[in-house]
This record gives C-alpha cells, structure tokens and sequence, in this order.
C-alpha cells in the first residue's frame, strides 16, 4: 500500500486535544465523562488506530452489549460525511481482512481490533487486548473491569472508559477515586465546555423528552446528558427510587453477620454469573431482613457454589426457582437433587407473574438493610446494588413506551434473584428463635473444636448473680 498517515484524515477538536495528547504522551489510563455526541468513540476509534501500529496485539471496543456495538459502531454511518464509522477509523488501505459476522478487522501488520460485549469478556477466546475501549461504560458490568484489569496491568496495555452518566453509580466511584490519581487523565465536558451542541438542539431534545418521561424525568435527563450530572436515575428502573431512599435512611451500612442466626440464600438459577445468589439473615424484632452478602459464581460447577457458601457459614435455606426441578442435561437428576446431595436444603420460591415478583422485591428494599463496606464482602455487596439500580424496564424505541418485561443486561439476573428474595425472606421469619436476653450467655462451637461466648468468665458471673438475686 502507499504511504497512509495515521489518524487518517482527522484531527481532535480543541476539546479533544487533552484527553488525545495524555493518551499520545503515554498516559494508559483514561477515564472520559464527557456530554452526549461529544465524539467519545470517535477519538478512541482513531487511539486504536495508532495504537495498533505502534504495537503490535489485539484491540477491544467493548460495549454493554455485543449486540449494541454493531448499531453503535460497525453499522454505523457519519451522517456528515455518509460513510461507516469504522472506515473512517480504520480505512481498507491498512487492513488485511475483515469479519463482518464477528466484527473483527485484521490490520497488515499483524494487529486486530474487534468490537466485543462486556455481557461476553469473558467467553472470548484468544489472545488478551493490549488496548480497550469501555464505551458507555456506565452502562456495563462492573465487574468486567476486574477481569480485564490485571490482564492489562501484566502486559502493559491501555484502558479508556467513556461514558455519560446514569445516576451515582461505578462511575461517579471512579471519577472520585482516580480524579487525584496522576496515573490517570481523569475529565468531565458538558457542553457548555465543548459549545459542540447547539442549545436549541438541547432544548428540543428536552420537549422530546418532556413528551415521553414528564417535565421532571426530562429535565433530569437533559442535565445527565449534556450537562453530565450524577443525580439522575436509570430511566425505567424498578426500584431505583426505593434504593436511593435506602441509602439517604442509613439503610446500606457496615454491620456483622449475627452468629446466633442462619444466613438464608436466594438464587436465580443459570450458568455462572447468570446465577446470583443473595444471602441474608432475618434478625427478630428487625422490619426486614439484613442482606450480608452477594456471590456471582465465576465457575459452571455447582458444587463450586456450594463449596463457596459453606467455607462462609452460610447454612440457611436456600431458595430457589421452580426450574430447579428441570433434569440435568444426560441425566435423570435435577440440580434440586444435586443441592441436597451436597449437603444443601433448597426450597422453592412460589411461583408468581414477574410483576407480582417486582413488586415483592420493591416492598423488601423498603425494609431492607444492605452491607456496605472496603472488604471483599462490600465489594460482592457493591456488584449487587449496582445490578438492583440497573434493573429496569426494556425500551421500546419504536412505539416510545416500556415494556412490561425487563431489559436483558449483566442485571437482569440479579434483579431476578432480588424478586425471589422479596417472594421468600418472610419464610425466613418463621421458626427462629426471640434473641437472648442481654443477662444470658451464648455458646458456639468453632470449627476448630473451641467453643467460645459472647460474655467473658466475669460478665457471665455477674449476670448469674443478677439472675440469682431476681428469683430470690
């Protein structure tokens, strides 16, 4: 081919040049929370275009969803200049070959850029990216960031997470933990620091809204989009209200796991992290349960799952749904057996419509308490919350109106299992025990044999006394 300058006919709007120049100067960390068409894709489309002549690997353009990124990107035409995205990225003079049913390029010097899902990181096969794009990243799975982190770490790649808000979620925790971080080019554009859209195009866009959404959801919206505000809510979120209020009530907070009772599970059976389990414990006297902690399986093996909950304590019932009872594929045994083989004691949430399921777990938020806290608990815990404010209602962009069935993200499974909680906790209630008076002693036994109290040998000899004193 002849010679071809990279990036190829393009050059950053002013407001670009930052981020673009730390990118160029080495930084390998980028974290862009920038207005709606402020040209977030199109300057990470032109990094991996450089990157990928400059070194030598593989290049991700991840988005929420697999099939998102070929609307977003691959199919998607510069209504300017009428032509595709990626052939303005990536002109066809530089590319040995492209795949168009996994959308994959291979450029002629060895290196490949392909648009991938954060639903699937982390069924890809292949050789690791050295660079990535987390494009709406306020819309992905957290936690594929934790999968892809320390690959890019060992093998020195880069990372660009672009977004727009949606409310105070991972994002808002990442702009405050990285914004001092010098590693990091950490920045925020509305437009009235680009000027890149015209304030008639905003308020235009600001009557649509107000048509579909109301006054008040669209004025939020118009400030989550182009003004890049946190405060605004996932729009069609099932219990985004609900949880906020848990949080302003002091609901998500740092507590124990109580000894003296059992920590239940609920499960939304499925493969790996499709299958979220929540487990809480019912305290008397308490309005609702305690939620102590949440496990997304990384492994297809169910006694994996097992084992994880039984090294924790967690020897309560587990709830599940009917489809527990399907057989297992090539066997005659269903996973119901499996659990109780293994040690479990499963029981069947009863089965109601998803809308009764929705509003059970609406009412269960509203007495719930949640763990939060900075160890490896909180941060299950963190993954959980994240997917209950994600959970919400599937678009219907051609009739502009919701569905009545969820949107199928990385949260619908969690939403799914919070609905089986908010169907079961209550059963939780049943049997257990009034706590101890404060004057009594509770025994446990460790596993190491030990038994250990919750008085020590002087508390437990004075309240003997004041039980003695009160029967004389």
């Amino acid at each position: 081919m002849g010679e071809i300058s990279l990036p190829y006919e393009w050059e950053p709007r002013d407001y670009q040049k930052p981020a673009w120049d730390s990118w160029l100067n080495g930084c390998n960390r980028q974290l862009l929370v920038w207005h709606r068409r402020a040209g977030k894709d199109d300057i990470n489309l032109r990094q991996h275009a450089v990157g990928a002549f400059n070194r030598v690997g593989t290049y991700w353009h991840m988005l929420p969803q697999y099939a998102q990124a070929r609307k977003a990107i691959w199919d998607a035409v510069n209504p300017k200049s009428g032509k595709r995205r990626i052939d303005e990225a990536f002109p066809h003079q530089i590319r040995a070959s492209t795949r168009d049913n996994d959308m994959f390029i291979r450029f002629k010097n060895g290196s490949t850029w392909q648009l991938v899902g954060s639903d699937n990181y982390d069924a890809l096969v292949g050789t690791p990216p050295v660079g990535l794009t987390a494009s709406e990243w306020a819309l992905a799975d957290p936690t594929a960031w934790g999968y892809l982190s320390p690959i890019l770490a060992e093998n020195g790649g880069w990372a660009s997470f672009i977004t727009t808000p949606r409310g105070g979620n991972h994002v808002k925790k990442m702009v405050e933990m990285h914004k001092a971080n010098p590693a990091w080019f950490v920045q925020t554009l509305t437009v009235e620091d680009t000027r890149a859209v015209a304030l008639s195009v905003i308020e235009d866009q600001r009557q649509e809204y107000e048509a579909l959404f109301g006054k008040a959801i669209a004025d939020l919206l118009i400030q989550q989009e182009f003004y890049c505000s946190f405060n605004g809510a996932m729009i069609g979120a099932y219990w985004g209200a609900e949880l906020a209020e848990a949080e302003r009530q002091g609901r998500v907070k740092t507590f124990d796991i109580d000894p003296r009772y059992p920590v239940h599970t609920v499960w939304d059976l499925g493969k790996a992290v499709n299958n979220p389990i929540w487990c809480f414990q019912t305290i008397p006297g308490e309005p609702g349960p305690r939620i102590v902690d949440f496990y997304r399986p990384d492994s297809e093996d169910l006694e994996d799952w097992c084992i994880w909950l039984n090294e924790r304590g967690y020897h309560g019932t587990d709830y599940v749904p009917h489809d527990i009872m399907q057989p297992v594929w090539g066997t005659k045994r269903t996973r119901f057996d499996l659990l109780k083989d293994k040690g479990r004691k499963p029981k069947m949430v009863g089965r109601v419509s998803v809308a009764d399921g929705i509003n059970a777990g609406r009412a269960t938020i509203k007495v719930a308490t949640f763990y939060e806290g900075d160890d490896e608990r909180g941060q299950r815990m963190e993954t959980g919350f994240e997917g209950l404010k994600n959970y919400r209602r599937e678009w219907d962009s051609d009739l502009k109106t919701f569905r009545d069935n969820p949107f199928k993200d990385w949260s619908e499974h969690i939403g799914s299992s919070w609905r089986y909680l908010g169907l079961a906790w209550r059963e939780g209630q049943q049997d257990v025990p009034p706590p101890p008076k404060k004057d009594q002693p509770v025994y446990e036994a460790k596993a190491n044999g030990i038994i250990v109290s919750n008085m020590t040998i002087k508390e437990q000899i004075d309240a003997m006394i004041k039980r003695k004193k009160r029967a004389s």
